[in-house]
């Protein structure tokens, strides 16, 4: 995107941790200048202090974006530091899980533009996705905005409405932990039938890494991806008979994981 008008305006972050560090990253990668960044951290990493961004300085009169990336537990404390910006002309842009739209009406006044993004980690080399949901004075260019910002550092899809955004931080926002945990369980498996413990990992990250490039390039579905592997009495339909199990195998572990990760996120919205 064109970053002109935005790095004129400015950006803020507030809170630049592993999330807001991941979109950071993933915008400087993109073109958009050091200087025009501003964040309020009150411990910055040294990855943060290197970049040539604003750090714990004074903030534009008017920045164009407010990114509110910060653990849902540190909102009451951190968001006071955004309460100057004027609120009709700063779009306010939250990556915090959990954290519904109502609650930053009422911390920063109901005429707020708030965009409501729920981004993951591969945002960072410009792989992930984020889902995105606007309060009623978040104008179809605002949503613009927030989309064209966000397909920086991946996929943008919106939601028809904010009730959905727990699946989603459920499914795609804690996803990527799920999928590294694979990777980690693959290799151990890998290790236990001989092979060494760097072999083994070297195949487990390719092996996943290909499949999701094949699924997200392919036109056909998954499914019939999965049925292309797999030769009749085969070894992969050995194994699959062992993950496809419908009592103990993987449906119904991931259906409890993203279950229990949705249910989190509800339980941290109402505090």
């Amino acid at each position: 995107m064109n970053w002109d008008d935005l790095a004129e305006r400015g950006l803020v972050l507030l809170g630049c941790g592993k999330m807001g560090g991941a979109m950071l990253a993933g915008w400087l990668e993109a073109g958009f200048p050091a200087t025009s960044v501003y964040v309020i951290d009150p411990y910055p990493s040294d990855w943060l202090t290197g970049t040539g961004v604003h750090i714990n300085a004074g903030l534009p009169k008017s920045p164009a974006v407010a990114l509110i990336a910060v653990k849902p537990q540190m909102m009451g404390a951190a968001l006071p530091a955004l309460a100057a910006l004027p609120k009709g002309e700063t779009l306010f842009l939250s990556v915090a899980a959990g954290t519904q739209i109502a609650a930053f009406e009422q911390a920063l006044g109901q005429a707020c533009v708030i965009v409501r993004a729920m981004p993951n980690t591969p945002a960072a080399v410009a792989k992930g996705i984020t889902a995105i949901v606007g309060n009623a004075q978040a104008s179809e260019a605002h949503m613009t905005l927030a989309e064209a910002l966000l397909s920086a550092v991946g996929q943008v899809v919106r939601l028809d409405h904010e009730g959905q955004m727990d699946a989603v931080t459920g499914l795609s926002g804690s996803g990527p932990a799920y999928v590294f945990h694979l990777i980690e369980a693959m290799a151990a498996a890998g290790e236990a039938e001989g092979l060494a413990p760097a072999l083994a990992m070297q195949l487990a990250k390719a092996t996943v890494a290909g499949a999701g490039a094949l699924a997200e390039a392919a036109t056909q579905t998954p499914s019939q991806l999965r049925v292309n592997v797999t030769s009749p009495n085969g070894t992969t339909q050995a194994g699959l008979e062992v993950l496809m199990d419908a009592q103990t195998g993987l449906p119904p572990l991931i259906g409890a994981t993203v279950k229990a990760a949705a249910h989190r996120s509800r339980e941290l919205a109402n505090g």
